[in-house]
């Protein structure tokens, strides 16, 4: 019986060690290459039923882009600028040729974003506001892919429903379901997921203290 379970435990620690070398790291050698400084957002393509995910997720984005050390083109300019040259939707912008946008703006990468999920949800017994999104950096002059993440964010994750009970709870989605339609509370979810966006994977750019550490010169 030992011997076993000895047999077991050695088998699955083989196949715990075969797992973790099967998961590769993320290759960034093509953003440490291109080196960007400047990036422009395109408005986001919104892919959810909300019609608010477009421009609520646009205005999230500059400040943790900034953080990490990039120049961002201010966005509100960069949708006037589509829109004047006759791109008046995010599809129509995302098809645009990189090469064009690197001209008109002189920016060294692109930056398209999808929100896959945007508003909330009602499941009977819970009320949840939810925002997902991911995005592609793109080198404006070669059009390579740079990097690419996703992340996802929900107004329910700090919320405690214990003992409530049951018509507690239900009272409680509901009137959070009416909070929800009333409002724009996606507005604070999609800052949340911008942050996990880009703080989980983008590497610091050029304005950042720990770009020479991490990107080289």
């Amino acid at each position: 019986m030992t011997r076993h379970f000895f047999i077991i435990a050695v088998l699955s620690i083989a196949a715990m060690l075969t797992g973790c070398a099967s998961q590769k790291s993320y290759d960034y050698s093509a953003i440490r290459e291109s080196k960007p400084r400047s990036i422009v957002v395109l408005p986001p393509l919104n892919l959810s039923p909300d019609v608010r995910g477009t421009y609520s997720m646009m205005a999230t984005v500059t400040r943790p882009l900034a953080e990490l050390g990039y120049y961002v083109f201010p966005v509100a300019l960069v949708d006037q600028t589509f829109r004047e040259n006759g791109l008046t939707e995010p599809g129509e912008m995302h098809n645009a040729s990189p090469a064009k946008i690197a001209e008109i703006f002189g920016s060294d990468a692109i930056l398209y974003i999808k929100v896959e999920e945007y508003g909330a949800t009602y499941r009977v017994i819970s009320s949840d506001v939810i925002v997902s999104a991911s995005a592609e950096l793109i080198d404006a002059r070669t059009g390579r892919s740079l990097w690419r993440g996703s992340a996802k964010a929900s107004n329910s994750e700090n919320r405690d429903s214990s003992g409530n009970g049951i018509v507690g709870i239900l009272v409680s989605a509901l009137i959070q379901q009416v909070a929800n339609n009333i409002g724009d509370p996606g507005y604070q979810v999609a800052r949340q997921t911008s942050f996990r966006l880009f703080n989980a994977g983008l590497l610091p750019g050029p304005r950042s203290p720990n770009y020479e550490k991490l990107i080289g010169k």
